[in-house]
């Protein structure tokens, strides 16, 4: 084999021509309601009409076929079961799939709407050889309920082809051309409109049509076409887009006997992150996002992910993390008959930058900051441990940005805030509305004086002390002049409630009605003081 035959990719296709049906059987048998033997479709309305989008084995044995009408159906089998389809649940069961499939290789793509892509380069020898991996796949995913095709070439398009006309075929790099050429034209999938025109050119096989001259197929068809017929043919491939990116980092444990307890699981677990930090380490990295995969051996897959503020490199650290998520789990991970593999993966890492820590006080109680943020956001999620950091404008709602603690630590720590003056009263509030709440002023002295009294919130407040206005005019830089100049005032109701409230609007500079007449502009209230 040459060198370049050698770097040639293989691909595994699969196909599950029944999946819609086979989805609904499942769930009667999970329901505990039983396998149903007679004949059943899946019907989906096309141009007004419905027709078979997907029937079982009984139902083909009848004469039935997909896009057949549902009443001529009927009329052959009266006593058929007919469901109505549901696209997004077959894509969440096709998504399922290829999850489990990820214990065979990490790049597994989508051949919509009922097939996969794996590629299988370079790790089929871990499962006995191509012919052992097939085998085993399509085995575990007919235990699982499900119909299901497969083959293997070295492109996508080829394997693509021979599922679902051969399916189980296995060839080798080089025989993709001798193995399709039999084949009808309608194997290549190009449309209906191309099928038949290479049918009405005596063209009935993928051979015939690889006979012809390249650019004589391309003048009558097209690139697209010319450009499939190559791949399938084995020259060159188009590259497959795996639904998850590859992480930098990965290690598994796969087991004979599938495992239950939470102690086996935490020991597994414990095991992994030593032989990923030290996978890691001889490169200098750490850990940013970690990802457990659970896989059970009834094809469910629970994944777990947590996120760290700061490059892990410490199995310890992992272990804490990990233990702190599975806690908090609302969903508990649920082993059912038991794992037989899990897998800990890396797939965001960093260069490990040394620093000095022994007589560094302030590097240790970053660490500890950091390991708590983590912590945290390990049992409640990232999202909801924030920082909160400065921003150069002088829009109130705007100076402040709530940022991931996780990311956003060290810019924290390093923010800049406005310096208060001492004996001097807060000028913005402690509690900050995210967005300004109306409220009624009957009336308040004009052009730029405060209400004397308001209502918010259905209750009526008596002003006693006022301080402003502070006018604060939008960023005209950044708006097309819908946004008005505010008046803030800082005022005391007699109840001693403090309020930040402001006045959106000048007086007949700024509030036009629909003619052109000025109105009185709207009051809101922003914050509450201490």
């Amino acid at each position: 084999m040459s060198a370049s035959s050698a770097n040639r990719r293989r691909i595994l296709s699969l196909w599950l021509p029944r999946l819609p049906i086979d989805r609904i059987q499942r769930f009667f048998v999970s329901a505990g309601l039983g396998r149903n033997n007679d004949p059943s479709i899946v019907v989906i309305k096309d141009n007004n009409a419905l027709v078979i989008h997907a029937l079982d084995e009984a139902a083909e044995r009848l004469g039935l076929y997909i896009s057949q009408p549902l009443a001529n159906a009927r009329a052959m089998c009266p006593d058929l079961r007919v469901f109505d389809a549901d696209l997004v649940a077959d894509a969440k069961t096709l998504s399922d799939i290829a999850d489990w499939c990820d214990r065979f290789t990490p790049l597994v793509a989508l051949d919509p709407p009922h097939g996969l892509f794996l590629d299988i380069t370079g790790c089929a020898h871990l499962f006995g050889g191509e012919a052992a991996l097939l085998t085993t796949l399509v085995r575990a995913l007919a235990r699982q309920g499900f119909a299901v095709g497969a083959a293997i070439a070295s492109t996508s398009v080829c394997a693509r082809t021979l599922t679902r006309q051969a399916s189980g075929t296995i060839v080798a790099d080089g025989g993709e051309a001798a193995a399709i050429s039999a084949f009808p034209v309608s194997a290549l999938g190009a449309g209906e409109v191309i099928t038949t025109g290479l049918r009405r050119a005596g063209l009935k096989t993928i051979g015939d049509v690889a006979a012809r001259s390249s650019h004589e197929i391309t003048a009558r068809f097209g690139a697209r076409f010319s450009t499939l017929l190559a791949h399938a043919l084995g020259q060159g491939d188009a590259p497959i887009s795996p639904r998850k990116p590859l992480p930098d980092y990965i290690v598994e444990k796969r087991f004979a006997e599938p495992i239950a307890t939470d102690t086996m699981i935490a020991m597994t677990l414990s095991r992994l992150a030593d032989m990923l930090i030290a996978s890691m380490e001889k490169q200098g990295k750490g850990a940013r996002r970690l990802e457990a995969a659970f896989f059970r051996t009834d094809g469910v897959v629970r994944t777990i992910t947590v996120e760290t503020g700061r490059p892990v490199t410490r199995s310890a650290v992992i272990d804490r993390l990990f233990r702190e998520r599975l806690d908090a789990l609302a969903d508990p991970l649920d082993p059912g008959f038991g794992f037989d593999m899990v897998r800990l993966s890396a797939s965001r890492t960093e260069i490990v930058v040394q620093e000095q820590r022994d007589l560094d006080a302030h590097v240790h109680d970053n660490d500890e900051i950091a390991a708590l943020i983590d912590r945290i956001a390990a049992r409640i999620g990232g999202k909801r441990v924030v920082v909160h950091l400065p921003q150069d404008t002088h829009i109130p709602e705007r100076a402040v940005l709530s940022a991931p603690a996780q990311h956003h630590l060290a810019a924290a720590m390093q923010a800049e805030w406005p310096v208060r003056t001492e004996s001097e009263p807060p000028l913005r509030p402690l509690r900050l509305f995210d967005k300004p709440e109306p409220i009624k002023v009957p009336f308040a002295t004009v052009p730029d004086g405060p209400p004397h009294q308001f209502t918010w919130r259905r209750a009526l407040h008596a002003v006693v002390r006022v301080e402003g206005p502070e006018r604060i005019a939008m960023e005209w830089w950044q708006q097309d002049g819908k946004q008005l100049t505010r008046d803030y005032f800082r005022i005391e109701d007699a109840e001693g409630l403090r309020f930040w409230i402001f006045r959106d609007g000048l007086y007949e500079g700024e509030t036009f009605d629909g003619e052109g007449k000025p109105v009185s502009p709207n009051w809101y209230v922003h914050g509450l003081f201490a």
